[in-house]
């Protein structure tokens, strides 16, 4: 995916998603990552989508802290943290979507609908908060 088509809240959440699995002594970077710094960066787009598609952000954010805790660690930690399959996946859907909509961005809105229509662990626990494409593309 060229960075360039990402929208710069999403490219500032891709770099704080980075720095998550860095802190966490992760060797990936998972969707989980991404979502969470998508959820907590300012000024984005993602914690009023949630909440106006009337979901309980505090549990989702819960539960995403609660999944990057069960992640393996790596003992020797080199700083070296790779994007894992699962988030590539996510960010090639969210391109398809993006074209599709002929939008010339991708944005953090079409990552979580990406991440709803995976089966990444982000995406479960979005459809286990109550997400559908349908109230999330109503807010958007």
């Amino acid at each position: 995916m060229r960075m360039d088509k990402l929208t710069s809240k999403l490219q500032q959440a891709l770099a704080d998603s980075q720095s998550l699995a860095v802190g966490r002594d992760h060797n990936e970077i998972q969707p989980q990552h991404l979502l969470l710094a998508l959820l907590d960066g300012e000024g984005g787009s993602v914690r009023p989508l949630l909440d106006g598609a009337g979901l309980n952000v505090r549990e989702i954010r819960n539960q995403l802290l609660k999944s990057l805790d069960n992640l393996a660690t790596v003992t020797q930690a080199t700083g070296d943290v790779n994007p894992s399959q699962a988030l590539v996946r996510v960010l090639n859907l969210s391109d398809k979507l993006a074209q599709k909509r002929g939008d010339a961005f991708v944005s953090s809105e079409l990552i979580v609908l990406a991440m709803l229509e995976d089966n990444s662990e982000a995406g479960k626990i979005l459809k286990n908060a109550g997400a559908t494409r349908d109230n999330l593309l109503k807010q958007i």
